[in-house]
This record gives C-alpha cells, sequence and structure tokens, in this order.
C-alpha cells in the first residue's frame, strides 16, 4: 500500500498539479499544547480553567486537518504525516499568549515501513500571538487575520514544497511562492516579530527566501536526489542508492558554498544527521569519509556524530 501511494503521489506531482476540487485534505497533523509553564507561575492572568487551552488545541487541529492547502486530490492514506507543538509560557492578557512553536513532518519510503524526517523546526520561545476561546482560526494569504494563524500556514506551506521537491524536480515550486506570499502579507504589519529577514538569521522569512532564491535551485535537486533517487531505491539498489545520497550531499555542500550557514541548509542537516549514521555505517570505508567531509564542512557539530559512530 505504501508502494502505491508513493508512486501515487509522484505522479501527482510530475503530471497533475491542478485537478479542482478535492476529496480530502492534505494533512494528517498532532497538534498539542502544552501549558504548564502558565500553571506554575503567579502571572495576572493564571488560570486553573483549561477549555481555554481546549478550545485553541482543536482550532489548530482543524486548521490545519479539515482545510484544503492546495488543489490536489490525495486520498485518505495519501495525508502527509505531521506533527505541531505549542508550548505556552506567558499570558498577558485574557487573550494574548507567548510562547515556543515546533513543527514536524515524516515521509514514507518506498517498499518498506520506514518514514524520514523531512522537517523539524523549533522556534525561539518568544513566538507572540492572540487567540479568543471558541473562536475558529481565520486565513487568506493575502490577508493578516492573526500571527497563529499566519505563522501555522507559512511553515504548512514551506513543508508542502520540501514534500512534493522530493517526489519530483521542482515539485513544490507553487507551495514556496505561496509562503512567500504568507510572509510578505505578515511582515507588512510590522506587528509581531519572527517575518522579517532583518530581525534574525532565523526569521520564518529564510526558509522561505531559501527555497525561492534562483542563487540556491540546487537546494530543490537535494531533497529529489536524496529521496526519490536515494532512500525510495534502498530496496532495489543500496550501492546506487547510496552514491544518489552522496550526490544528493554534494549538491547540498554547494549550495552552502554559495552562501553558508543557510537556516534551510542546516535543518536538511539536523534533520537527516542519525539517518546518515545509519545508512553509511555498514558502507565502504570511502564513501563514510565523503559523507564525513561534506558534513564537517557544512555543520561541524553534526560530522562529530559521524566520527564518533566511526571510531566505535
Amino acid at each position: 500500500m505504501q508502494g502505491v501511494m508513493i508512486r501515487r503521489v509522484a505522479l501527482i506531482v510530475l503530471f497533475v498539479f491542478y485537478l479542482g476540487a478535492a476529496c480530502a485534505q492534505e494533512f494528517r497533523c498532532a497538534v498539542s499544547v502544552n501549558h504548564q509553564k502558565l500553571m506554575s507561575t503567579t502571572q495576572q492572568f493564571e488560570t486553573t480553567d483549561k477549555r481555554v487551552f481546549e478550545s485553541m488545541k482543536q482550532a489548530l487541529e482543524d486548521f490545519v486537518n479539515s482545510r484544503k492547502w492546495t488543489s490536489l486530490e490525495l486520498q485518505q492514506h495519501e495525508k502527509i504525516d505531521c506533527s505541531m507543538s505549542l508550548i505556552l509560557n506567558e499570558r498577558s492578557s485574557l487573550t494574548d499568549f507567548k510562547g515556543q512553536l515546533s513543527v514536524q513532518m515524516r515521509r514514507p519510503v518506498y517498499n518498506s515501513s520506514y518514514t524520514t524526517g523531512l522537517f523539524n523546526y523549533i522556534e525561539s520561545a518568544d513566538f507572540m500571538f492572540s487567540y479568543n476561546e471558541n473562536q475558529p482560526l481565520d486565513f487568506d494569504p493575502n490577508t493578516f487575520y492573526g500571527n497563529l494563524s499566519s505563522a501555522v500556514a507559512y511553515y504548512l506551506y514551506v513543508m508542502l514544497g520540501i514534500y512534493f521537491d522530493s517526489f519530483g524536480p521542482n515539485g513544490g515550486e507553487q507551495f514556496y511562492e505561496m509562503a512567500r506570499t504568507v510572509c510578505q502579507t505578515a511582515d507588512a504589519q510590522q506587528q509581531y516579530k519572527g517575518w522579517s529577514g532583518r530581525e534574525s538569521q532565523k526569521a520564518r522569512y529564510w526558509f522561505m527566501e531559501n527555497h525561492t532564491n534562483s542563487a540556491y535551485a540546487a537546494l530543490h535537486d537535494v531533497y529529489y536526489m536524496y529521496h526519490r533517487l536515494g532512500l525510495d531505491m534502498m530496496t532495489k539498489d543500496q550501492t546506487q542508492a547510496r552514491s544518489n545520497i552522496i550526490a544528493a550531499l554534494e549538491q547540498l555542500q554547494q549550495v552552502h558554498r554559495t552562501r553558508s550557514g543557510l537556516l534551510s541548509v542546516q535543518q536538511l542537516v539536523d534533520v537527516k544527521i542519525s539517518e546518515l549514521v545509519s545508512i553509511f555505517s555498514p558502507a565502504p570505508a570511502d564513501e563514510q569519509k565523503r559523507v564525513y567531509d561534506i558534513v564537517k564542512e557544512i555543520s561541524p557539530i553534526n560530522a562529530a556524530k559521524l566520527q564518533k559512530k566511526e571510531s566505535r
């Protein structure tokens, strides 16, 4: 079933991007809202009434899982697995919160029960937003309704871009453009931090910029080569699959050399490092060294994990 799903999604990306009305939403997202830090403080708006947090969780689940984000027609078993966690650490009014948002996404690997991480990012702990109890989240890419819905939508579009890039060459292009629109709309408000590239190298702006800047176009090839030509070929030809993964890493290295410290490059290495250790530990020494040298140049802290494994 999983192999059929991957072949189907690949065909969707390559041939039928615009399918009109759809029968199912795209995401199967597990949402959590952690309010324990609020319960242990003496803030003015501290409350033991959990209804607002339950309402917030339900609103996020409905927003992500029940809304149509693309024109693609995916079956129930083809939904994209992801998770989203919101850790609240401050409440300054009945409706105003500050916390930390983290998002993760996984992708199935052809002809196996294995799922591989594609995106795993934790924002800084100063994510501010407003939420009214029992109110659904509104969203339009060209209209700013609130920081919570805009931030979540932004990451969903980034993840859609990466997901479909992993199945077909430049398969996620239209979704990165949607992320760009969301980012520009939110940044124009100048109301909340986290949207402008002028603020920080870890601002939301940079995921969008990295994937829409033609100078880093090879990044899209990395997702495709690593996943479709690498991981998906593992059960068919491991030697060729590893060779393709190394080729993908060499492309990533070239992107890094174009501009070091790119947020998307670092995120990808962070999410893949354990997998790379698993894949290349039994590989020939020359392959291990090539992977180590590439990772060492891009992310020395992660290269140490490969070196530690090799020394055992």
